[in-house]
C-alpha cells in the first residue's frame, strides 16, 4: 500500500479467489472474477469472413450514430453524475514508519549480501545498543500491526464467517454430487451398459458377417480357374473373359491386401493372354474351314453359327479387331485357291497348259473363246459363292457387334441364342467396327472383280469371239457386278467393267471394221440400179419406224402376216413407209441390215452403246462419202464398169440418201434409250447427207441446163416450128422425166422441173 486513497470498484477486481476472500477491506463478495473484464477476458481467435454475410463498414452505422449520438451522450453524462454521487470512497490508514530505516522496509532483506550486511551493521554501536535499536523497531512494527488488526477485526471475522458458510455450501454440493454420481451409476448399469453391450454385439455380428462374406468371396475367387476351364471347354469365351474381368475387379477393390491371393492377379492376366491366343487361333481355323469348304456344301449360309458368335463376341470383348483383317486375307487366299483349282479342273485334259497357271489362278492366253468363256462362267459362279459366304459371316459379326453395343439383340434377328451378357462396346467402337466390316466386303468384292477381270483380259485379240459369246460375257459381268454392288450396299467396282469394256470394245471394233469393209466393197461393186426389197428388209424398216428398240433381227414374215397381206413372200421394188415409196440400190438394203445389227449390238452391249453409236455414224459417213465419190465423182465408172453416170443413177443415189435422212432420227431415239451421252454424231451425218442430196439435185439441174443451153445456143427464130432444137429439148426433158419419175416422188420431180422451167425461160430471154 502506498498510503494514497485508491478508488476501487467492482470493475477493479482482478485478483484470484483466495486474495479476495482474505481482503480485510472488503466485506462478503457476491461475485468473483479471475480475469479482468474487457476485450481480453476471452481469448481472441481469428474468425474468417462468412461468404453468406455482406461486408459491414462504418458507413452502415453513420445514420444510426447521427440519430442516437446525442441521446447516448446525454445518457453518459447522467450516468457519470449518478456514479460520482454514489461512489464510495474508502479511506486507508497508512502505517507510521518514520522511525524505522528504509532498509528494513524492503521486500527482500538478504543479510547474506555483504552490502546489505554492511548497511545494517555500519554503525559503531555495541551489540547491546544494536539489539536495543532493533527491539525498538520491532515494537513499532508490532504496534502498527496491532493497530491495523484492531481496525480490520470486523471485516476479518466477517470473512471467516463467509468462509465457513462457503465451506458448508461446498459440503452440501459434495453430497449432492455423490448422490448424483450414484444415481448415474445405477442408470448406467440399468439402461446404458446393456444397450452399449447390444451395440457392441451388433457391431461384432456385422464384422463377423463381413468376414464371412469375405471368406465366401475368397472361396468363390479361388474357384475361378476351375470355372474358367469349364467355360473354355464349352467355348464360352465371353463368359470366361467376363469372369476374369469381374475377378480382377474384386481382387482390386474388395480383396485388396489379402496376402494369400497376391499371386492370383498375375495368374488371371496370363489366363487372359492364353484366351486371346485361343480366340485368334480358333477364329483362323474357323475362317479356313468356312471359306475352304466345297462349293456344293449342303448347308447354305454360316458354318456353325453358335461357334462363330462365341468367337466374335470374345474377340470384340477383348477389342481385338485384327480378326477382320485375318478373315479378309483368308477370303483372298480361298479365292486364289478356288480359282487355281478351277483352272486345273478345266485344263486337266491339257497337261502342258498346267505349267502356265499363275499364283492368282489366271489362265494362259492361248485358250479358244468357248473354253475361255466357260472358265469365266465357272469362276464367276465360284467367286459368287465365296462373296455370299463372306456376306453371311459379315452379317453375323455385324449383329453380334450391335448386340454387344446394346443396339439390338441377336435373338430378334437370328436364331442364335448365345447373346453377350453385357454391353461392353461403346458407340464409337461399334462405328469403327461397322467401318471395318464395310471395308471387308469392299476389299473381297474388289479382289473378286479384279480376278475375273484378269480372266477377261487374258483373251487375245487374235481369237475370234462371236456376238453370242460377247453377249453371254456381258450377262456374266453384269450379273456378277450387280451381285457385288448389292452385297456392298451400292458400291461399284470398276475393274471388271473396265476389262469387259476393253474386250467388248475390241469386239465392237472388229464388228465395225468388218461391216465397214463389207459396205465399201458393196458400194464399189454397186451398179446403181433399182434393187428389189425382200420382206425381211421391209419388216426391219417397219420395226424401226415403230419406235421400239431393236433387240434382235426379225426373221421371215409369219403366216399371219402373209394371210393378212401385210407382207409378201415375193420381193417388192421399193421400201414402203407410209405413203412414201423409196426405190433404193442393193448396197442400201445391205446397209439397212447392217444398221439393224448395230442396233442389236448396242442393245446387247449397253455399256458400249456410245461406242456403237459412234461406229454407226462412221458407217453412215462412209456410205455418204463413198457414194459421193462413186456418183458425183464418177468413181463407179472405174469400180463398177459403168459407161456413164446417168440421171437415173443420180436420182437413185439421192433417193437412197433421203431414206437415210428418214432413218437418222429413229436411230438417234433408239440410242437415247440406251445411253445418256450426247449423240452429236448423228446431227453431223444428217447435215452431210442433206448437203450431198442438194449436190445431187444441183448435178441433175446442171446437166439439164447444159443440154438446154446447148440447144438454145444453136436455135434461131426461123421455120420450121417446132424447130429441131426445141424437139431435142423436149426429148431431153422427156428422158429426164422417164429417168427420175420412177425413182423420185412426184413433189420432188415437180420441184426439179419448176427449176428447169425457170432456168429455161431465163436463158430463152437472154438468147
Amino acid at each position: 500500500m502506498n498510503g494514497e486513497d485508491d478508488h476501487w470498484s467492482l470493475y477493479s477486481a482482478s485478483q484470484h479467489l483466495p486474495a479476495v476472500l482474505t481482503d480485510p477491506n472488503k466485506g462478503k463478495q457476491a461475485n468473483f472474477f479471475t480475469k479482468t473484464w474487457g476485450d481480453t477476458f476471452v481469448e481472441k481467435s481469428v474468425i474468417e469472413k462468412s461468404p453468406f454475410l455482406p461486408e459491414i463498414t462504418w458507413a452502415h452505422f453513420e445514420g444510426y450514430l447521427k440519430k442516437y449520438g446525442k441521446r447516448y451522450k446525454k445518457h453518459s453524462d447522467n450516468k457519470r453524475i449518478k456514479f460520482e454521487n454514489n461512489h464510495i470512497k474508502i479511506k486507508t490508514h497508512s502505517l507510521n514508519t518514520e522511525g524505522i530505516p528504509d532498509i528494513y522496509l524492503r521486500q527482500h532483506l538478504n543479510l547474506h549480501d555483504p552490502k546489505i550486511f554492511q548497511d545494517v551493521f555500519q554503525t559503531k554501536k555495541t551489540e547491546h545498543e544494536l539489539q536495543d535499536e532493533l527491539s525498538h523497531h520491532l515494537d513499532i512494527v508490532e504496534e502498527q500491526i496491532a493497530q491495523q488488526v484492531s481496525q480490520k477485526s470486523g471485516a476479518f471475522f466477517h470473512a471467516m464467517t463467509s468462509h465457513d458458510s462457503i465451506m458448508e455450501q461446498m459440503g452440501i454440493a459434495l453430497g449432492e454430487v455423490k448422490s448424483l454420481r450414484s444415481k448415474v451409476q445405477r442408470v448406467d448399469k440399468a439402461l446404458a451398459r446393456d444397450s452399449l453391450r447390444l451395440i457392441g454385439l451388433a457391431r461384432s455380428k456385422s464384422n463377423n458377417v463381413a468376414l464371412l462374406d469375405k471368406l465366401k468371396l475368397m472361396a468363390t475367387v479361388l474357384q475361378t480357374q476351375p470355372t474358367l476351364q469349364l467355360l473354355l471347354s464349352s467355348s464360352d469365351y465371353v463368359g470366361a473373359l467376363e469372369l476374369i474381368s469381374g475377378t480382377q475387379e474384386v481382387l482390386a477393390k474388395e480383396l485388396a491386401g489379402v496376402t494369400s491371393l497376391r499371386h492370383l492377379p498375375s495368374q488371371l492376366k496370363e489366363m487372359q493372354k492364353l484366351i486371346d491366343k485361343m480366340l485368334s487361333t480358333e477364329f483362323e481355323r474357323y475362317a479356313a474351314a468356312d471359306l475352304h469348304r466345297p462349293l456344293d456344301f449342303e448347308s447354305a449360309g454360316v458354318l456353325e453359327p453358335e461357334r462363330l458368335v462365341s468367337l466374335v463376341a470374345g474377340l470384340l470383348r477383348q477389342n481385338h479387331l485384327h480378326f477382320l483383317e485375318v478373315y479378309k486375307q483368308e477370303a483372298v487366299t480361298a479365292a486364289q485357291a478356288l480359282l487355281k483349282q478351277l483352272m486345273i479342273e478345266q485344263l486337266a485334259d491339257a497337261e502342258d497348259e498346267l505349267n502356265e497357271l499363275t499364283g492368282s489362278g489366271e489362265i494362259a492366253p492361248s485358250m479358244d473363246a468357248a473354253h475361255w468363256l466357260r472358265v469365266i462362267r465357272s469362276a464367276s459362279a465360284a467367286l459368287t459363292k465365296i462373296v455370299e459366304r463372306v456376306k453371311a459371316v459379315h452379317d453375323v459379326i455385324k449383329e453380334t457387334a450391335a448386340a454387344s453395343a446394346g443396339l439390338s439383340s441377336l435373338e430378334t434377328s437370328t436364331s442364335i441364342s448365345s447373346t453377350p451378357t453385357e454391353n461392353f462396346l461403346t458407340l464409337e467402337e461399334h462405328n469403327r467396327i461397322e467401318l471395318k466390316l464395310r471395308d471387308l466386303l469392299s476389299s473381297v468384292c474388289d479382289y473378286c472383280n479384279e480376278r475375273i477381270a484378269s480372266l477377261v483380259s487374258t483373251q487375245s485379240d487374235k481369237q475370234t469371239v462371236t456376238s453370242a459369246q460377247v453377249i453371254e460375257l456381258s450377262n456374266i459381268v453384269e450379273s456378277f457386278t450387280e451381285m457385288c454392288e448389292r452385297t456392298c450396299g451400292g458400291r461399284q467396282s470398276a475393274a471388271l467393267k473396265a476389262a469387259f469394256k476393253i474386250q467388248a470394245g475390241n469386239y465392237v471394233h472388229k464388228f465395225h471394221t468388218q461391216r465397214k469393209n463389207k459396205l465399201q466393197l458393196l458400194l464399189d461393186a454397186e451398179r446403181w440400179k433399182v434393187a428389189e426389197v425382200p420382206s425381211e428388209i421391209q419388216i426391219l424398216v417397219d420395226k424401226l419406224a415403230s419406235g421400239e428398240p431393236i433387240k434382235s433381227l426379225p426373221s421371215s414374215p409369219s403366216e399371219e402376216d402373209i394371210t393378212t397381206n401385210r407382207y409378201n413372200l415375193k420381193p417388192t421394188p421399193y421400201i414402203k413407209i407410209g405413203t412414201q415409196s423409196y426405190y433404193t440400190i442393193g448396197a442400201l438394203l445391205i446397209l439397212i441390215r447392217l444398221i439393224s445389227e448395230y442396233c442389236v449390238c448396242s442393245y446387247d452391249l449397253q455399256l458400249l452403246a456410245p461406242v456403237v453409236a459412234r461406229n454407226l455414224t462412221d458407217l453412215l459417213k462412209t456410205f455418204n462419202s463413198r457414194s459421193c465419190q462413186l456418183v458425183l465423182g464418177a468413181g463407179a465408172l472405174r469400180t463398177a464398169g459403168l459407161k456413164t453416170i446417168t440421171s437415173t443413177n443420180l436420182a437413185l443415189a439421192s433417193r437412197s440418201l433421203q431414206f437415210l435422212v428418214w432413218m437418222i432420227p429413229l436411230l438417234r431415239a433408239h440410242f437415247k434409250t440406251l445411253t445418256i451421252e450426247a449423240l452429236s454424231g448423228f446431227d453431223l451425218v444428217e447435215k452431210d447427207i442433206g448437203h450431198h442430196i442438194r449436190q445431187l439435185e444441183t448435178k441433175v439441174l446442171s446437166i439439164m441446163n447444159t443440154l438446154l443451153g446447148d440447144q438454145l445456143g444453136e436455135w434461131d427464130a426461123k421455120p420450121p416450128v417446132p424447130s429441131k432444137q426445141f424437139r431435142n429439148i423436149s426429148r431431153h426433158l422427156t428422158k429426164l422425166h422417164e429417168a427420175v419419175s420412177a425413182v423420185l416422188p412426184d413433189e420432188q420431180v415437180t420441184d426439179i422441173y419448176e427449176v428447169i422451167h425457170k432456168n429455161f425461160k431465163n436463158r430463152l430471154r437472154t438468147t
